[in-house]
């Protein structure tokens, strides 16, 4: 039990510290303060907070079908969204993309 437990704290810690760009800390936004998300393309997703910002992510590559199907994602970790270290996925396709860095956005 603690080996696994360990190993789940090291890959975490990994990825996160593998989202952090140029010596830059990773964003993260809580997924309690979300009020609705957007996609207005297939590589852009628009986080809307409750307090009135807007933050965008830039998908690692295209993801095909996001505007028309919508998308899930699993917070990492648990109650954080991380710009650079969270994939989403297509609810009817399935298709898994990458998230790019979480940056302020204007609506």
């Amino acid at each position: 039990m603690k080996k696994t437990l360990l190993g789940v704290l090291f890959v975490l810690a990994s990825a996160l510290s593998a989202g952090a760009q140029d010596g830059k800390p990773l964003v993260c936004i809580r997924s309690t303060d979300i009020d609705h998300t957007k996609a207005p393309n297939d590589h852009t997703i628009l986080f809307f907070m409750k307090d009135g910002k807007v933050w965008k992510t830039t998908l690692q590559s295209d993801c095909p079908e996001l505007t028309v199907n919508g998308f899930q994602y699993g917070p990492t970790p648990p109650d954080n969204i991380c710009g650079n270290a969270q994939t989403i996925r297509v609810l009817k396709s399935g298709a898994v993309c990458e998230m790019g860095p979480l940056l302020p956005a204007n609506p």
